[in-house]
């Protein structure tokens, strides 16, 4: 199919809305809260026994080391000798191809966390983390690889894009589910 070519001032207009834009665009901040898993799910998980975990597919363990056992309903590593479970997880329930599950760890010790707009746990910026930014509908729209201390700047590019409605962030090393990030 023939297009005509566009003259040279139009080309010119185009740059000069283009450059303006992209100005505007960096001094945009968008407000997000990140937000970890509720308790009250895993709670009766601490009184079974270890053969009742088993059938659910979970473990009970005791922390070895920190980092290394990232709780997320506290989004807190587990402190060593401190017992958590690991189980799996169904962190994206969407009626889309990007339904997810995957394992997760909750301290017994968890308390929820509420962080501020903007607050970013110390449990991210330690690690290098998966971004996935979804529509309303649980489509992705966007994934990155990025280093944790860089999570702010991320998560607020991610959000520049209109179609993107909220961001899960996994821990890239091992693919784990860390939490959820929210338009607020």
């Amino acid at each position: 199919m023939y297009r005509e070519r566009p003259s040279p001032k139009d080309r010119r207009k185009n740059r000069v809305f283009r450059a303006a834009s992209s100005r505007q665009a960096s001094f945009m901040t968008t407000s997000f809260r990140i937000v970890g898993l509720p308790v009250q799910p895993f709670v009766p998980l601490f009184e079974l026994n270890e053969n009742e975990l088993t059938k659910r597919g979970a473990r009970r363990l005791i922390a070895d080391k920190k980092p290394g056992f990232p709780c997320r309903v506290s989004l807190q590593d587990a402190e060593p000798g401190e017992a958590v479970i690991l189980l799996p997880f169904a962190h994206h329930e969407v009626d889309s191809p990007y339904r997810a599950s995957g394992p997760i760890f909750v301290r017994e010790a968890a308390d929820e966390v509420s962080l501020a707009p903007g607050e970013i746990p110390a449990v991210l910026p330690t690690r290098v983390l998966s971004m996935r930014g979804y529509d309303e509908n649980g489509m992705m729209f966007s994934a990155n690889v990025v280093e944790g201390r860089e999570i702010k700047a991320q998560i607020e590019n991610c959000f520049a894009d209109p179609r993107i409605n909220y961001i899960h962030l996994h821990n890239a090393g091992p693919g784990c589910y860390s939490c959820r990030v929210e338009r607020v």
